[in-house]
């Protein structure tokens, strides 16, 4: 674990210890039952066991695969100083997100993805290519 990990997980179990101490965390719902990590009420019950067996054998739905690929994309926009790759980055990047959206038949929330993705674009200097 490297030092700043070790760190920020003594300032965290510090806080918890002083909410604790306070009585902040006293009375919250669902205290002294177990969490429900696996909580499938979205999917229809003939599906439920289906996606336990697909999820038990490591397989992740296409959707989560292809925000997986715009997540990667974009750590490599953030990065890259090659403008030609950039730019074919920012393509890709466009075209899993169109894939996404109509994947879905209903948009995704995009309006923070758009902030980003113009602010990715306003890096890219343009080079004229009628020269």
């Amino acid at each position: 674990m490297s030092d700043a990990l070790f760190s920020f997980q003594l300032i965290a179990e510090q806080r918890i210890n002083e909410a604790i101490e306070k009585g902040e965390l006293d009375n919250l719902p669902g205290q002294g039952k177990p969490l429900d990590l696996d909580d499938d009420t979205h999917l229809p019950p003939e599906m439920r066991m289906a996606y336990r067996i697909l999820k038990n054998a490591g397989y992740v739905s296409p959707e989560v695969e292809q925000r997986r690929e715009i997540a990667s994309i974009r750590e490599m926009i953030s990065q890259c100083e090659d403008e030609e790759l950039c730019y074919r980055q920012v393509q890709k990047l466009n075209l899993l997100v169109t894939k996404l959206n109509m994947q879905r038949k209903v948009p995704i929330n995009l309006e923070a993805e758009q902030v980003y993705y113009h602010k990715v674009v306003g890096r890219v200097p343009v080079k004229d290519r009628k020269k």
